[in-house]
């Protein structure tokens, strides 16, 4: 393997971890030995807060209806290959950024629609069910703004007249490459590429494109929380942001709006091992979570997309405004394509390093 090669390689595997956003060490997988008979599932998951909604709306009916224990394990993506690499395979589900699941296509066992029972396979959209995947919620990338610094009327309508920072003055941020997706798409949006002639990425141009507004970034945010930190404090008056982290913030009262044109679509996704110990319990678990119900309550509670139709048609007009999804995103949104970035991550990563060092 040549220097470059390790080097990508490397760098793909860094921002991989960094993805997952949680803690860096997995915790034990164990049960009691009382509990050592009880069918169970094990299922990688983001844990904190996501957990705790996950547990009272879904693994304890889920173990109730079924019998099935379920045990989240809030555990790194560089655990998990780890893991897949030395064959001693002890999560069944994973559930991560699709773009992140591709990374282990080969590894992953056919989703098993025929024999769901909580859900009408037909009912998922087309663009989340795969046949080694299946989709769990939607978010998006959206540009977010300070209230106190614009309002709807005022703020940029289009990823180009963000990209023009004198034409309309204040701070900005883009996402880095820590977060394992820089805002390439943006770039060429804002460089006039349509939003149906993406990809394939054209990275030269977007780093061409990320150097016209560089002198206007007053930081490129390594983190969710760290985005929507610097939008409520006025460290940036605009910015790219999450979906399901801005809405957090709104709800918390912070000085934070939306505008949802152009906004990028991202899939969190389900995945089952090959080789997982407890195969079917894995599939039913899979199946229960797409549900209707709990598709359109967890959305409700997470600001999330549902990935089922019947989820999306279950929610108040209310929710559904403030959610990815609908008429709004197929009129005004793009999905962010997750093959694309699972086989591009450590060229972009490299590229990225050199750019941000020399432009």
């Amino acid at each position: 393997m040549t220097n470059e090669k390790k080097s990508a390689t490397s760098m793909q595997r860094r921002t991989i971890l960094k993805l997952a956003g949680v803690s860096a060490v997995a915790p034990m997988i164990w049960v009691k030995n009382a509990e050592a008979a009880q069918e169970r599932v094990v299922i990688r998951s983001p844990g904190g807060e996501y957990d705790n909604i996950r547990k009272k709306l879904i693994y304890e009916p889920f173990t109730k209806e079924t019998g099935i224990r379920v045990i989240p394990v809030a555990t790194t993506t560089g655990k998990l290959e780890a893991m897949i690499r030395s064959g001693n395979i002890e999560i069944d589900v994973i559930d991560n950024d699709d773009s992140v699941l591709l990374q282990w296509a080969s590894e992953l066992a056919p989703i098993d629609y025929k024999n769901f029972k909580h859900t009408d396979p037909n009912d998922i959209i087309a663009q989340y069910k795969h046949d080694n995947y299946v989709g769990n919620f939607v978010y998006a990338d959206v540009m977010g703004y300070n209230t106190t610094k614009f309002n709807k009327d005022s703020v940029p309508s289009t990823w180009a007249d963000f990209w023009d920072y004198k034409k309309t003055p204040g701070s900005r941020a883009l996402a880095d490459m820590d977060t394992g997706t820089p805002n390439l798409e943006l770039a060429l949006l804002a460089d006039g590429v349509p939003m149906d002639k993406l990809y394939p990425l054209d990275i030269p141009r977007a780093l061409k494109s990320l150097s016209r507004i560089k002198p206007g970034i007053s930081k490129f945010w390594t983190s969710g929380a760290l985005s929507i930190q610097m939008l409520t404090t006025g460290d940036a008056d605009l910015s790219s942001v999450w979906s399901t982290r801005i809405l957090k913030g709104i709800e918390n009262n912070a000085p934070l709006a939306i505008n949802w044109n152009q906004h990028g679509v991202r899939v969190q996704a389900y995945a089952i091992l090959k080789k997982a110990k407890n195969l079917e319990q894995a599939q039913k678990l899979v199946d229960y979570c797409l549900r209707p119900e709990v598709q359109s309550q967890f959305s409700a509670q997470w600001n999330s997309g549902p990935v089922t139709q019947a989820g999306f048609d279950a929610l108040t007009p209310e929710i559904q405004a403030k959610i990815p999804g609908g008429e709004r995103t197929r009129e005004h949104g793009f999905l962010i394509n997750a093959d694309w970035w699972s086989k591009n991550r450590a060229n972009v990563s490299k590229e990225w390093a050199n750019w941000i060092l020399n432009a």
